[in-house]
């Protein structure tokens, strides 16, 4: 879809400060509440809010007064979300979160994945994932972002992305009946088709989930061929105990490197960092600081202490969508920067039981 815009371009983007991130807060709220420039999605709520985002909100810490209205996402048109003021000829996609806990959200996507998966590619490197060379991508394609990601992964320096589609509503329905044969079966098919790009194709990463690496490692010939040919892998989609992912790392696969990248289609991606000696945890996620803001918070909304478990809070500031104090279906361990000026970690994510309304069946994504 392309529209053609009433203003100029958006605001130039921000360093990853706090202060900064709080100018940019005030530049994207001109922006998102402007007539010119403003979606139709928060134009139309602008009137309901109570106060006047582009005078009364100073900053990050004023995202917390608007509602969460991620929920709508379920129904509101794709087109509503588009800024009017987006540049002339730019392309929007529109990507879908799970849908295992109800009807699918939608969001659009113009520029802003792009710069953060510049950026993502860029940690994984620093990780020592393989700079070139070919990524099997084991997972969900559309309409869940996660393939168009990997696949931008592979591309800085020519490599191709191979796919093998994981539905992950079909397996969580499977689970969710008490079909789990139906469910192994499934799997079984994914990992078949697996074997045969990595038996016929030079790839050097795999991109899958961790019921999909131990399901892996479950099958002598297909961990062997893993093994022995793959350099990376990446984990994303659902938990990684430490205990397991210390297996994994040392017994399966001690010859690859392993990363883990924490998100999903509404927060984007928050990648491992690169781990520092004063890491409790094998595991720690970073947001992408220049939109994103991952709090942690307890039942009644307030951000826990480092080293304690809470609730993950969503703020999301792009110009493309702006998403606020969305609380998300996860939980996970608050953890000190590894810099100064740098933001939270996250560490040991786990989904919560139940989600609006609706059990949580993690399954294999």
């Amino acid at each position: 879809m392309t529209i053609t815009p009433a203003h100029p371009p958006a605001p130039h983007r921000p360093p990853a400060g706090e202060a900064d991130f709080d100018a940019h807060v005030r530049a994207m709220m001109a922006w998102h509440f402007d007539d010119r420039t403003g979606s139709p999605f928060w134009l139309a709520h602008r009137a309901h809010l109570g106060f006047d985002p582009r005078t009364d909100v100073t900053g990050a810490a004023d995202l917390l007064r608007f509602p969460d209205v991620s929920r709508e996402l379920r129904t509101t048109p794709a087109a509503d979300l588009i800024p009017r003021g987006a540049a002339p000829g730019q392309v929007f996609r529109v990507f879908e979160s799970g849908g295992t806990t109800g009807a699918p959200k939608r969001i659009v996507d113009g520029a802003y994945r792009s710069r953060m998966g510049a950026w993502t590619r860029q940690r994984l490197t620093d990780h020592g994932v393989p700079e070139t060379g070919d990524w099997l991508h084991l997972g969900p394609t559309g309409p869940h972002v996660v393939a168009f990601d990997t696949s931008r992964y592979a591309e800085p320096a020519g490599g191709l992305c191979y796919t093998v589609d994981l539905d992950p509503r079909w397996v969580k329905r499977l689970l969710g009946s008490g079909r789990q044969q139906e469910a192994d079966d499934y799997i079984d098919h994914l990992l078949d088709q697996a074997r045969e790009v990595l038996l016929s194709q030079p790839v050097r990463v795999l991109s899958t989930t961790p019921p999909l690496i131990e399901a892996i490692c479950a099958r002598p010939d297909l961990h062997e061929l893993v093994a022995s040919r793959v350099e990376a892998i990446i984990w994303a989609g659902t938990s990684f105990s430490p205990e397991s992912l210390r297996l994994a790392e040392e017994d399966f696969f001690p010859a690859a490197r392993l990363v883990g990248i924490y998100g999903n289609s509404l927060m984007g991606v928050a990648p491992q960092r690169v781990r520092t000696p004063e890491d409790d945890h094998p595991c720690v996620f970073e947001p992408f600081a220049e939109t994103t803001r991952l709090d942690l918070v307890d039942e009644d909304g307030r951000q826990v202490g480092y080293g304690e478990r809470g609730r993950v809070r969503l703020n999301l500031v792009s110009e493309e969508m702006f998403l606020p104090n969305v609380l998300e279906r996860d939980s996970a361990v608050r953890v000190r920067p590894a810099s100064d000026g740098g933001v939270d970690g996250l560490a040991e994510v786990a989904s919560v039981a139940t989600f609006e309304d609706a059990d949580v069946v993690e399954g294999v994504y």
